[in-house]
């Protein structure tokens, strides 16, 4: 039984109501929950692991396991088994995404968070980086030459399928290199996640919920009618016509395997409770 994942654009709420927080506690057990926080991808795996855990402890979380594994080794200490065994939910701070893959792919933290997530339902979420590296295909990094845009991809830890995630997406602008990675991936598509807002995926990654303050972009290219990524002479620029696009506010959720659009929760409730 695989677990829910919750992603967020970063820049989460940390001193108001919490609301995207709260929820990912909630989700993990609640007052019964025991957070793991895994800080590989930052500079600073100190001072962001102790406030992350203050923060879950006000949110009423009864114990969290502090992950601070900074290279290969450290990541194949068989005591990290236990640790991760007794967590209902882990949470991947922001940083480098490449950080997280490079040094955790393969080693025993990452084999044993795959199976606690996929044979025992452990809810994983992740911030910034740590929504990017959710994916198989994953962004990481993107840059513009005098010449051509270019979208640099790598494996993630491949936690959602036929998804490529982005994150703090209006706010960084990130129109243009999403749009170039679903040109040379169509049949994949782009999740844009904004700032101090989430996807919460459900049901063994069949749909997901937008939760938070902002928005939530979807590309799907796999019908499109128009693609060009060559050169022509001075012009590197991408032509793509026909991408399906999806703009959802918070309430809304999404079919993944449909790729369209489902029912608003709210009126599924109003539904519910008139009848």
């Amino acid at each position: 039984m695989r677990g829910d994942l919750f992603i967020i654009g970063g820049k989460e709420d940390k001193e108001g109501d919490k609301v995207i927080l709260r929820q990912f506690i909630d989700i993990s057990g609640g007052k019964k929950a025991c957070i793991g926080i895994l800080t590989t991808a930052t500079e600073f795996p100190q001072e962001l692991g102790e406030e992350y855990r203050q923060i879950f402890e006000t949110l009423g979380c009864k114990e969290t396991i502090l992950f601070h594994l900074d290279n290969r080794e450290s990541a194949e200490d068989d005591k990290i088994r236990e640790d991760l065994r007794r967590c209902t939910g882990l949470f991947i701070t922001g940083g480098d995404q490449v950080r997280l893959t490079s040094i955790l792919g393969g080693t025993v933290f990452y084999e044993e968070l795959r199976n606690r997530w996929n044979q025992e339902g452990m809810v994983i979420g992740g911030t910034s980086a740590g929504a990017a590296v959710m994916s198989c295909h994953m962004i990481m990094s993107a840059h513009e030459t005098e010449e051509e845009y270019i979208v640099e991809m790598g494996a993630g830890f491949c936690l959602i399928e036929d998804v490529i995630i982005d994150q703090h997406f209006s706010q960084r602008a990130r129109f243009g290199r999403l749009m170039t990675a679903i040109a040379h991936n169509p049949q994949i598509m782009g999740v844009g996640i904004d700032e101090n807002t989430a996807i919460w995926v459900q049901d063994e990654g069949e749909r997901f919920t937008v939760i938070g303050e902002n928005l939530v972009t979807v590309f799907d290219g796999k019908k499109l009618d128009y693609v060009d990524t060559t050169n022509h002479g001075n012009n590197q620029n991408i032509t793509i016509s026909g991408v399906r696009l999806h703009s959802l506010a918070a309430g809304y959720i999404f079919d993944l395997k449909q790729r369209e659009l489902m029912n608003d929760i709210s009126k599924e409730e109003h539904r519910h409770e008139g009848k």
